[in-house]
Formats: C-alpha cells, sequence, structure tokens
C-alpha cells in the first residue's frame, strides 16, 4: 500500500499536540504513541484552525 504525504506540517502537528495535552506522549513514543480520540482531536482543531483562517481571508 502507497503511504500518503502529509498536508499538515510537522511543526503544525506539534504545535497541535501541545495545544491539546498530549505532545510529552509524540516526544516519547512518537506519533504511533497517541490515543485514536488524541489523533481525532487533532484533525478536528486543524480543521476549525483551517475554517476560521478561510472565513478570516474572505473579501468583504
Amino acid at each position: 500500500m502507497a503511504r500518503r504525504r502529509g498536508v499538515m506540517s510537522d511543526e503544525f502537528k506539534y504545535e497541535l499536540a501541545k495545544d491539546l495535552g498530549f505532545y510529552d506522549t509524540v516526544q516519547r513514543e512518537g506519533w504511533g504513541g497517541i490515543r485514536t480520540k488524541d489523533a481525532g482531536n487533532m484533525v478536528k482543531r486543524a480543521i476549525e484552525i483551517a475554517e476560521q483562517a478561510m472565513l478570516e481571508e474572505k473579501p468583504r
């Protein structure tokens, strides 16, 4: 199976992990060490940030 290239930068993923409180787990165990719920919350937060950025870019 071909591996997909990530859309989020590593820097952004680490920022999200810090904000959501599981950065220490990522540091100790890597991304495979986080819970599925944490991964879902990370994606949800990334979508919220992207939607907000789109709203702020819209011409008024």
